[in-house]
């Protein structure tokens, strides 16, 4: 049986040999080839594949939405996480999406092939190492609103263009960061993102 695979990552060269790498094996045919998580959809219901390997960081939208999207639109499709970011919340997040592996891209060849082959069988696959740390990390202590204003600070903008940009009162958003910044114990929001993104809240 040949398993038809869907590629997405931003970055042309570790795309391409992606795709070089896995038509190396003579059981999988990669169908579908994206740099944007906004493509991911549209290819995967034009190519109708088996499996997508999905980065997460993207333009358009993030490999996480788009995983969420691609178990409600193309359900059929199981969807493994290939990333370069081995966060506790990154994992988390792909599992709430509906991923069912995360692969980190340091890993062995072979593994990533293993990975393919085992979901097609119908099991999760993730790293051991990075699973231990997630059950170890907990749950993100932020709340939905919280995280949308501290992905909205990352820019560098005041509390009055963060309002402006939710269509929020200044003194709410002064509110969510201060929580924010409690919550990650962090002294300001800029180490509060710091923090909440190696630990991938964000």
């Amino acid at each position: 049986m040949t398993i038809k695979l869907l590629l997405a990552d931003d970055q042309a060269l570790v795309r391409q040999a992606l795709v070089a790498l896995l038509s190396l094996e003579d059981d999988f045919e990669v169908v579908a080839s994206v740099g944007r998580g906004d493509e991911v959809v549209d290819a995967a219901l034009r190519a109708q594949p088996d499996v997508a390997l999905l980065d997460i960081e993207m333009p358009g939208v993030d490999g996480l939405a788009a995983a969420a999207i691609l178990a409600t639109q193309v359900p059929d499709c199981k969807v493994v996480i290939l990333t370069t970011f081995g966060r506790a919340g990154y994992l988390r997040r792909a599992m709430e999406a509906g991923a069912v592996g995360f692969v980190v891209k340091d890993a062995p060849a072979e593994a990533l092939a293993d990975a393919i082959r085992r979901v097609m069988q119908g099991q999760r696959v993730v790293d051991p190492a990075l699973a231990v740390a997630t059950l170890a990390a907990g749950e993100s202590p932020l709340t939905a609103r919280e995280r949308d204003v501290l992905i909205a600070a990352r820019s560098g903008d005041t509390v009055a263009q963060i309002a402006a940009k939710l269509y929020l009162a200044e003194g709410t958003v002064r509110n969510y960061l201060s929580a924010a910044t409690a919550k990650t114990s962090a002294r300001n929001r800029m180490e509060a993102l710091r923090v909440a993104d190696e630990r991938g809240w964000l």
